[in-house]
């Protein structure tokens, strides 16, 4: 990944981060997804009275992402105040698609202060479907 996808990536996931739906937690999250041809797609949290029924910012990138035909990524940023990793439903989806993900957290407050890790860190005993 380039230094300007980074970048992009840490900025697009902070201006998601602004579109959320958390009248309930009040916890913004926004996510940005990069693709294997390079295009940015975004997400951020939809909140629902009925909180099974919430969405995570990262969930709603890759659900987009795969809609418009994207299957491979090798970059996720992610922006909350404090920086937080993805929830582990989120980890799970994204290991779908990519066995180790480049992540980024970013604390929306400090956006250049974004921690690197990767979706191997964060979740180490993936889930694989048995036929894998």
């Amino acid at each position: 990944m380039t230094e300007i996808e980074r970048k992009n990536l840490i900025v697009q996931a902070c201006d998601a981060r602004q579109h959320a739906h958390a009248p309930y937690s009040k916890f913004l999250v926004g996510a940005a997804l990069l693709t294997e041809s390079g295009e940015i797609i975004v997400g951020c949290n939809v909140e629902n009275g009925s909180y099974g029924l919430t969405i995570c910012a990262e969930r709603v990138a890759f659900g987009t992402a795969v809609a418009s035909g994207h299957r491979r990524f090798p970059a996720l940023a992610v922006a909350t105040t404090g920086g937080h990793a993805p929830c582990g439903a989120c980890r799970q989806v994204a290991s779908e698609f990519c066995k180790d993900l480049f992540v980024l957290l970013i604390d929306a407050d400090h956006p250049d202060r974004a921690v690197e890790t990767s979706l191997a860190e964060l979740l180490p005993g993936r889930f694989v479907f048995p036929s894998e």
